[in-house]
């Protein structure tokens, strides 16, 4: 027998930046919904988010901890292009504060959270869904609802046992330390390897022989790290490296971190029946940046227009208009982005070209007008035919570095 507190209508396992969305635009239409999270886990990550962000998923300023005008990519010869933000700034969060206030919205909106460890999905003999959960207790709960959302992360649990046959993404696993951020009196006259407004990004093969490294400022700290899909390959020591390269080794650390961050939309997100995935266990992180928080949001508000579609009508196929949707909105940008690592990220040769044809104001423009729209920027088709000659030029090697 199931206690009446213990049955909802929608059950959220995972509150990141896409659980706690959907738990909140459910709960703003009047879903009974209970928001399960594993507290005090942080995920690694760089925090930036478009500014767009703010107006779409009504983020307040005050959470940001810093505003970046301008990315430095760094080759392998150590050779630098600075990408200058013309108009706009990329927000940068830290995660520890941002999530837990996209948790709390959730509350009061009208979501019940818990805080507790998925274990297992099990079912009633009727075939309704319930989620079995340790609480910060280490005792094991039950909880049953008419549909089960899985914002549980790259390796969800939920995706394993909720959506059989359905293969994991490929992933590259991060790491990064967050460290207390220099002062700019501290700076030595003329040091410029940090600076608090600018995103520093590592195209070297000695830091990341497949992804990249970055330097990413959070205000009165800062993110350094890596990810790598390389087996074997020493993402601590890659990081204690960059480290020592941009003067900050004595820099006291905060904290770390590490997890999977997934390359790869996974084929499906729904079983057809009761269960929808969302976020990084749908693998909505983008490919070549590993760009994840406003794709995660998006992704958790499809979903949650799904689930809602599937409650009133009845109708469990709803669910599938999560992926369909997303895919038609964000879906190009991707295989753009996934073509991008494919060919560019391998090997130091091409980094090499890469980053020189990052020195190109087309391309500087069109990268930074889809990073804050998000989506493909098609308003100057000329632009695009010079970038995709210049970008042919430079992988066959005629373009000169």
């Amino acid at each position: 027998m199931f206690d009446s507190a213990d049955v909802f209508d929608v059950i959220v396992v995972g509150g990141g930046p896409s659980g706690a969305t959907a738990a909140t635009d459910l709960a703003n239409q009047g879903v009974r919904v209970l928001l399960l999270d594993k507290a005090g886990r942080i995920k690694p990550c760089g925090g930036a988010i478009p500014a767009c962000i703010l107006r779409e998923f009504e983020i307040p300023t005050d959470l940001l901890c810093a505003r970046i005008n301008s990315a430095r990519m760094i080759a392998p010869s150590d050779k630098s292009v600075d990408m200058p933000i013309d108009t706009g700034f990329v927000g940068m969060v830290n995660r520890e504060t941002f999530d837990e206030w996209l948790r709390e919205r959730a509350v009061s909106s009208g979501a019940e959270r818990r805080d507790g460890l998925f274990t297992t999905l099990e079912r009633r003999p009727d075939g309704t869904p319930i989620v079995v959960y340790k609480d910060p207790d280490g005792e094991e709960q039950r909880v049953t609802a008419k549909i089960v959302v899985g914002a549980d992360g790259a390796r969800s649990k939920v995706a394993a046992q909720g959506l059989p046959g359905v293969k994991q993404t490929p992933c590259v696993f991060a790491y990064h330390e967050i460290v207390e951020a220099p002062q700019a009196s501290a700076l030595a006259a003329g040091d410029d390897r940090y600076d608090g407004a600018r995103c520093d990004v590592y195209y070297q093969g000695k830091l990341s022989p497949d992804f990249y490294a970055w330097v990413f400022p959070h205000g009165d700290t800062a993110s350094i790290g890596v990810g790598s899909a390389k087996k074997g390959f020493s993402l601590r020591t890659s990081v204690t490296n960059l480290r020592s390269e941009v003067g900050l080794e004595s820099a006291a650390t905060v904290r770390t971190e590490g997890a999977p961050i997934p390359m790869k939309p996974l084929k499906r997100w729904d079983n057809g029946r009761d269960v929808l995935v969302v976020g990084d266990a749908a693998g909505v992180v983008a490919p070549a940046s590993g760009e994840g928080i406003y794709y995660a949001m998006a992704c958790g508000r499809m979903g949650a227009d799904a689930v809602l579609d599937a409650l009133q009508t009845g109708d469990a196929t709803a669910l599938s208009a999560a992926r369909a949707q997303f895919m038609k909105q964000h879906g190009k940008v991707f295989w753009v982005l996934g073509i991008l690592q494919y060919f560019w990220y391998g090997g130091d040769r091409r980094r090499e070209r890469f980053v020189k044809m990052c020195e190109d104001r087309d391309v500087q423009r069109l990268t930074w007008e889809s990073y804050m729209n998000k989506k493909l920027v098609r308003k100057d088709p000329l632009a695009h035919v010079r970038v995709f000659f210049k970008d042919l030029s430079h992988l066959m090697g005629l373009a000169r570095t």
